[in-house]
Parts: structure tokens; C-alpha cells; sequence
């Protein structure tokens, strides 16, 4: 097998482990490529291409997030990973608990983390590396990195999303949901939300947004139903569609442009957090990405016109 052959059989592992430690799909893209450029590089054949291109995807992750941290640190608003609306790595015998680990809710928890934390939780909790494969991958011995394990597991334990784990009871839920947000019912939107539920929306100050979360369900519940139905009428789509492994929706102008994703967290048969993603530059990878302001635009004056 080629080099290149060995590469893209093991680019889905490699693009799942970047994402994660990222959050970004183009970051991990990069992280992925440039891994790729140092793997051509080596003068010797590594006797695992796993462990070594493992390794590389890794250090070089640890490194743009480094850099990363800075740039979120001044963000505006509320900072949502990237949507992603498939995850190519796949693995059968455990696909609930990858689904999970790729989740909008376990990607925020994983920001409470410094990169060297993040990088050996992810390698370690969610892909079951062993400690010796670790150690090489984020140059530290193995006994460090068994503590750096403890501490992580320690505070992502601390707010740990949970979820209904029954796939045909989230997809109910989530039909009964959307049907109330395009028909702008409040009373059916707040049967399917929990009390403390959680209205986040991600635009980066590139795209219209709230100046903070909108808590409670009356709260969500009248917001929701306020701008949805005069999205439609102005000619837009909500099309259900798992983001990050969770029910979600991808929402779409009269072009059939993209204006955000929808990701929706589930547990006992309620939504216990929506979180919405439209600064533009997170959607790119999606496909053609609508002008939000316009869109916004457009649906005030349908909130104006007095036949709305």
C-alpha cells in the first residue's frame, strides 16, 4: 500500500480526532492536510502509519488551537463549534458514543479544557487510545499523561451532556418540535422544552444576533415562535437534518442558501438546549451561505406588515 493509499484510508480517523480537539471543521481540514504534507516529508516509512499520522494530526491540532484560544477569547457572543452534518470516521460498535463526543453540547464542555487537555481526553476517552501511543502523541511521559487524563475526565464529569440515548425517541421529540416552530405554537413549543431550556445563537458579529442566551421556556418558547413562521413566509426552509450527531435542522433563504444550523440537545423526551449557528463563516463548508442580515431584514417588515 502507498503512502497516499495509507493516508486516505485513515483520513476519517484523523479528520474526527482533529475536529474534536478543534471545533472547526476548516481548522481541522488544515490540521489534516498539513499532516498529510509532513507524512510525504519523512525520509523513513513509519512502522505504524496509525500512531505516527495519529501523532502528527494531533501535535499540529494542539498547536492552531494554541492559537485559537485567543482569537474565541475575544469572540462576539456566543461561541458555537462549527456545524458538522456527518462525521466520516465509523465505527459500528460504537457509534451512539462517537455521536455524543461530536455533540455541540460536549464540544462547548471540551472548552473548559487547555489544549493539552483537550487533545488527551479526546485521544484517550473518545478513540481509547492507550497511554503509550498518547504519551508520544503529545510528547509527555505516560504517568503525566495519566494525570492529565484524571483532571480532564475530572472536569468534563462536572457538566457531562447527557442525552436520551433511544434514536427513534429523539427523532419524535425533534418532529414534534420543528412542526410547533413552523406553525409558531407557543403552547406546543413549551411542551417539548424543558423549564431552564437554553436559546443559544452563534453569529460572531457577522450576522444578526442577541445580545445574551435566552433562558426559560416562556422566554424561548415566544421566540421561537415569533421568528420562524415569518421566516417561512418570506420563502425559507427548515430542513430537519442531524447536526452533530443530535437532531438539528439546517435552515435555508428562498435561493436555498443557508442561513444557520439548528442543533437541538434531548433528555427525557424534552429539549433541554437549542443552539443555533449562523455567523457565515461557520457555514461555508456547508454550501452557498445566505446574507443573514438581509433575511433578518426581510423578516421584520413581514413583523410590519399589518396583515402578518
Amino acid at each position: 500500500m502507498t503512502r497516499a493509499e495509507q493516508f486516505q484510508e485513515l483520513r476519517p480517523l484523523l479528520f474526527a480526532i482533529a475536529y474534536r480537539i478543534l471545533g472547526s471543521v476548516s481548522e481541522a481540514e488544515d490540521a489534516v492536510q498539513e499532516t498529510w504534507l509532513r507524512f510525504q516529508q519523512t525520509p523513513t516509512t513509519p512502522v505504524s502509519p496509525k500512531a505516527f499520522l495519529s501523532a502528527v494530526v494531533t501535535r499540529v491540532s494542539i498547536d492552531v488551537l494554541r492559537s485559537a484560544r485567543v482569537r474565541r477569547e475575544q469572540y462576539v457572543g456566543s461561541w458555537l463549534p462549527e456545524p458538522l452534518t456527518s462525521d466520516p470516521y465509523d465505527d459500528p460498535e460504537r457509534a451512539a458514543e462517537l455521536a455524543d463526543s461530536v455533540s455541540i453540547a460536549a464540544l462547548v464542555l471540551l472548552e473548559r479544557l487547555t489544549p493539552l487537555e483537550r487533545a488527551v481526553f479526546v485521544l484517550r476517552e473518545v478513540f481509547a487510545f492507550d497511554f503509550p501511543a498518547i504519551a508520544a502523541a503529545v510528547d509527555r511521559s505516560e504517568a503525566a499523561c495519566r494525570q492529565i487524563a484524571v483532571r480532564a475526565r475530572r472536569h468534563m464529569d462536572e457538566g457531562r451532556p447527557r442525552f436520551d440515548t433511544d434514536r427513534r425517541t429523539r427523532e419524535r421529540l425533534a418532529s414534534r418540535f420543528f412542526d410547533a416552530l413552523r406553525d409558531g405554537d407557543v403552547e406546543s413549543l413549551q411542551r417539548v422544552l424543558t423549564a431552564d431550556i437554553q436559546l443559544s445563537w452563534d453569529a460572531g458579529g457577522k450576522a444578526p444576533q442577541w445580545p445574551q442566551p435566552v433562558a426559560g421556556v416562556e422566554n424561548a418558547a415566544r421566540v421561537l415562535a415569533s421568528l420562524f413562521p415569518r421566516f417561512l413566509r418570506i420563502g425559507g426552509r427548515v430542513e430537519p437534518q442531524p447536526i452533530n450527531g443530535q437532531p438539528g435542522a439546517i435552515m435555508h433563504d428562498e435561493r436555498d442558501r443557508i442561513v444557520g444550523t439548528i442543533a437541538l440537545d434531548i433528555l427525557d423526551g424534552q429539549v433541554q438546549a437549542v443552539r443555533m449557528v449562523v455567523n457565515p463563516d461557520k457555514l461555508a463548508h456547508l454550501g452557498p451561505v445566505a446574507d443573514a442580515w438581509e433575511v433578518v431584514r426581510a423578516v421584520y417588515e413581514v413583523r410590519r406588515d399589518p396583515d402578518a
